[in-house]
């Protein structure tokens, strides 16, 4: 079975994360995909972050209409800052060696890889998905990341968007479609009193408007 495992904020979480992630179910004929909300991410401390249970439950509550959809509370749960590895590994013991892991990731999120505890045995544990928005120089930029804070080992296949690494696992890029739609964005106009219909599920705007968030 192949399971892929998306992580973030979701700070909040928006249409753009349910439009990206069933491009790339569908893409790569994933069984089920878990949306991991993290508790205190330690490489962004700064941000303007809602609590963790608000985010949790906007995650919860847009995901009911989708059946291969699931929302994990592993981070949120787990003492301490909340690491990608561990959360691979807990994942890993629970399924078993049936089960193939993807770990789904934006492009902004896999070159800040270098801040990351542990980096090396992420590669090392499961296939990474890159979910690419950009333009052909951030195609560039993440071939140029990888030779120079990876590994000089990986060899790309350009013609199917595939690093491949005699003992590291495969790194693809997924070109997936263009939205316009970001976490940033929305957070500036709720804090403005501006308008977020369509931006995000009505759910989500609902619990942001009655818990004030962001503002």
């Amino acid at each position: 079975m192949k399971i892929g495992l998306f992580g973030g904020t979701f700070n909040p979480f928006h249409n753009g994360h349910i439009e990206i992630i069933q491009y790339v179910k569908k893409s790569y004929e994933l069984k089920k995909i878990f949306f991991i909300p993290s508790a205190t991410p330690p490489h962004k401390p700064d941000i303007n972050l809602a609590p963790a249970n608000d985010r949790f439950e906007m995650v919860k509550q847009t995901l009911k209409g989708y059946k291969e959809f699931f929302v994990s509370d592993k981070e949120l749960t787990r003492k301490g800052p909340s690491f990608t590895i561990d959360t691979i590994n807990e994942f890993k013991k629970e399924y078993g060696k049936g089960t193939h892991f993807y770990l789904l990731m934006g492009s902004d999120a896999f070159l800040d890889m270098t801040t990351w505890k542990h980096k090396d045995q992420i590669f090392n544990a499961l296939q990474i998905i890159i979910m690419l928005r950009g333009q052909r120089e951030n195609y560039n930029a993440i071939v140029s990341f990888i030779d120079q804070n990876i590994s000089k080992e990986y060899i790309f296949d350009e013609q199917n968007n595939t690093f491949s690494h005699k003992n590291k696992q495969k790194i693809t890029i997924c070109r997936v479609p263009k939205i316009n739609i970001s976490s940033t964005m929305i957070r500036e106009r709720v804090k403005n009193n501006k308008s977020i219909k369509d931006l995000v599920p009505a759910n989500i705007e609902k619990i942001i408007r009655t818990k004030e968030l962001y503002k």
